[in-house]
């Protein structure tokens, strides 16, 4: 059900105002009142999310009486999410609602609601993609507007900290008025940020990461009774542990999925840095054993990274893949394309007469990889070879994230949010059995300790990424990131 009404006076600019609250029982209906008119007529919601206060926000919220009333969606959090578990919440609802703007607002009244209509305008003009209304911007006027001089003088050192660190260049960095084109909130995986303050730096590098408009407009700044539920040194703290490593990420020395996004939608990236990859040990076995003239195909071509190097040396490629993205960087590589669904490999028109098919990480993506599995074999030659890898979830990662209770789903790795099965290096093995497969060789991934640590992959280096390699050998089931299998038809006379 769609809960917001659609705004006749601006049917092609859906803007939301995201009131976040805790405790503001004392507040909330001073300033939703303060709200100029001209910004009522123009927006599409206002959204209040209490963050489960111990007072009567919610209530207040919900007995506000004005003529835009029926622009007020109120929504209460059952449990405490803290003030950027309430963010994630609240850019999700603007996503799931399909607004264009959101433009965040405290509901203690701290930052002027009367400054609204200049938050959003330069995002619906295209003028920009964040908009942060910035207290320092004008010299002493967060003085004059009672900010204590220890929080005036700790923004301003922390913020010259952070742009030393990022080389964003703001005049601060911890303003709570904000703005956002919702098609960039898309475009960041806001989720992976912390539920603490620190927030706020942590989805501005990450829209700086994405390379979007940010702009700052001086606001005046209000301090009255309002509570701080901030714990300034800890604080301060985090965001410079958040701008470090930010700055490590950029470098190159240090990976979070955090920052790791691209403007093209790209999920899959060269795995070749790494010699220990699943495509780096897929590949050297396939040379070692010939390609050159030999007929595959390629399940999920993703970045084309494997099917470019085989091409070069030789081998005729059929690839099937979903993603626009990919298709166009595999077409120059590849016979044909095949673009239906994997799923229903029966209606995909598939060649019978393969010599090698690779099913790199792409049946734990599939409704039912044993039925995909057993067709395969009526597409392979005789004596030809199924390349197959796949996630192990004994990893280590996995098994001491459940033992504190996590199972956090990922936009990648072992807990991709798109993996519909789970499996260990033995039940991998019982399933290709099961289908037909007689494996006739087996190997194993380490950690991508590379990506992760992307110094790893100097040569200076390389002797920790072997040192680990061997561990993950003699430990498989502990260490091993991804099983392989090479398999062959029962009826293969093909020694590999």
């Amino acid at each position: 059900m769609n809960l917001i009404p659609t705004n006749p006076n601006s049917p092609h600019c859906r803007i939301g105002i995201f009131v976040i609250a805790y405790n503001a029982e004392s507040h909330i209906e001073k300033t939703l009142s303060r709200i100029p008119e001209a910004v009522w007529q123009k927006l599409t919601v206002v959204y209040i999310v209490d963050d489960c206060s111990s007072d009567e926000t919610t209530l207040k919220a919900l007995d506000f009486h004005h003529p835009h009333s029926a622009k007020i969606v109120v929504i209460r959090n059952r449990v405490n999410l803290r003030y950027g578990g309430n963010q994630k919440l609240g850019y999700q609802w603007a996503i799931d609602q399909q607004l264009d703007i959101v433009v965040m607002l405290h509901a203690d009244g701290q930052y002027a609601p009367e400054f609204l209509e200049q938050m959003y305008t330069p995002i619906m003009n295209n003028e920009a993609d964040v908009v942060i209304g910035s207290r320092m911007m004008t010299a002493k006027t967060a003085l004059q507007g009672g900010m204590p001089k220890y929080k005036y003088y700790g923004n301003k050192i922390l913020t010259r900290i952070q742009i030393a660190l990022t080389g964003l260049k703001l005049s601060e960095y911890h303003s709570g008025y904000r703005a956002y084109s919702v098609k960039y909130l898309k475009s960041i995986p806001f989720w992976e940020n912390s539920n603490e303050w620190h927030f706020d730096t942590q989805i501005l590098l990450q829209n700086y990461q994405v390379n979007a408009r940010i702009r700052e407009l001086p606001i005046p700044t209000y301090y009255g009774d309002e509570i701080c539920h901030v714990n300034g040194i800890s604080y301060g703290l985090n965001c410079v542990l958040t701008s470090t490593g930010f700055a490590l990420f950029k470098s190159g020395i240090y990976y979070s999925r955090k920052y790791d996004v691209n403007l093209k939608g790209q999920r899959y990236f060269d795995k070749f840095d790494d010699p220990y990859s699943s495509h780096s040990i897929i590949y050297k076995y396939l040379l070692n054993h010939g390609v050159d003239g030999k007929k595959i195909l390629e399940l999920g071509v993703g970045d084309a990274s494997l099917t470019r190097r085989l091409k070069a040396n030789g081998a005729m490629i059929d690839g099937v893949e979903l993603d626009k993205v990919y298709i166009e960087q595999a077409e120059p590589y590849c016979r044909q394309i095949f673009t239906g669904d994997l799923n229903k490999i029966e209606t995909l028109g598939l060649d019978t007469d393969y010599d090698i098919i690779v099913a790199a990480d792409i049946l734990e993506h599939l409704v039912d990889p044993e039925y995909v599995l057993s067709k395969l074999k009526t597409h392979l030659k005789k004596d030809g070879l199924l390349v197959v890898s796949l996630p192990n979830v004994a990893n280590i990662y996995v098994r001491m994230s459940l033992l504190f209770g996590r199972f956090n789903y990922h936009s990648k790795g072992l807990l991709d949010k798109t993996h519909l099965h789970f499996y260990t290096i033995s039940t991998a093995s019982s399933m290709l059995a099961k289908t037909g497969w007689k494996i006739q060789g087996k190997n194993v991934t380490a950690i991508p300790l590379a990506i992760v640590f992307p110094f790893l992959r100097l040569t200076a280096f390389r002797w920790m990424l072997q040192l680990f390699y061997g561990l993950t050998r003699i430990f498989r089931g502990l260490f091993a990131y991804q099983s392989l299998f090479f398999c062959t038809n029962p009826n293969s006379t093909r020694l590999l």
